[in-house]
């Protein structure tokens, strides 16, 4: 069934909504949640909590592209879940990793977000993104944005486990200098 399609059930109402995005998108969701927490039981949990959240969400929203709509809400939902098991001293996946390469590319404080327009922020990484090489943007999108790891990369892109790492790194120092030369302090 197309997006359109699975759409218009939940504008109706349909619950022949929630199978047929599970059929679509359970897997990627599943993904996307099990390489945030490392975790078959949570994961599993937060891929349902999505599609309630999508349930509730449509109407009156109306995703342009529902595989994006879905991979924010298991995101975000796996995020919250991720901080909910930290906290009580549980946890894994990949997220810690992912953070901590992160780390000295922006400073801990809490004023970066405050002292920058976040929108402003978004754009100027969303423009760094586009200027890298299609398979430059996926690396930085798969360890960033999905939270993959540094071997299942490689194995998407045919390189070594070093080769992904060491173009990461130059990523990161690349997003770095590409954000302090536009006024962003880090």
């Amino acid at each position: 069934m197309d997006d359109a399609n699975i759409v218009q059930l939940y504008w109706d109402r349909n619950e022949q909504a929630i199978p047929a995005t599970a059929d679509k998108y359970g897997s990627y969701c599943t993904s996307i949640a099990k390489n945030i927490l490392g975790n078959n039981e949570d994961a599993e949990e937060c891929v349902n909590d999505t599609y309630l959240n999508a349930w509730n969400s449509m109407p009156p929203h109306r995703p342009s592209i529902l595989s994006t709509f879905l991979g924010k809400i298991v995101r975000n939902l796996s995020f919250n879940r991720y901080k909910h098991n930290n906290a009580d001293k549980r946890g894994g996946g990949e997220l810690p990793v992912v953070l901590e390469e992160l780390s000295d590319l922006v400073s801990g404080k809490d004023d970066v977000e405050q002292a920058f327009d976040q929108k402003e922020l978004t754009k100027a990484i969303d423009t760094f993104l586009d200027s890298l090489s299609p398979e430059k943007r996926s690396i930085f999108i798969s360890r960033y944005w999905y939270t993959d790891s540094i071997s299942e990369i490689a194995v998407r892109h045919g390189m070594n486990d070093g080769a992904v790492s060491m173009t990461l790194n130059r990523l990161r120092l690349k997003l770095h200098n590409y954000l302090l030369e536009r006024g962003f302090a880090l």
